[in-house]
């Protein structure tokens, strides 16, 4: 992995940590599109601190804030979501290709012993 998308997976995960963020992304993905206050509403936090951890998870391209009047509308953005997704499945189909290996060698001496 190079060191740009390796950069944009680690600020997905990044971002993903905090359980607040995840809840405002399930939210937005709910519903669509919502604004600051109306997720604020939903949540056990200021206004203010929503409209912070919505600035984390657009600096990660998760989500994206668009001007509508005097509101800004949010909204999911998954192709960051995906990669970080894709780079998992490539890790986890790794790992499995190791533990494969593993296997067949932990299992030859039985083999030959048969």
């Amino acid at each position: 992995m190079t060191e740009e998308p390796r950069a944009a997976v680690d600020s997905v995960l990044a971002a993903l940590a905090d359980p607040t963020r995840r809840q405002l992304l399930d939210l937005l993905a709910a519903d669509g599109e919502a604004t600051a206050t109306t997720l604020a509403e939903r949540l056990p936090v200021s206004r203010q601190a929503v409209v912070k951890h919505l600035a984390v998870l657009d600096a990660a391209g998760l989500v994206v804030g668009t001007r509508v009047g005097r509101e800004v509308r949010y909204a999911v953005r998954s192709a960051a979501l995906d990669a970080t997704a894709r780079w998992m499945a490539a890790l986890a189909s790794e790992w499995d290709r190791r533990l494969a290996t593993l296997k067949r060698i932990a299992e030859a001496p039985e083999r030959e012993g048969e």
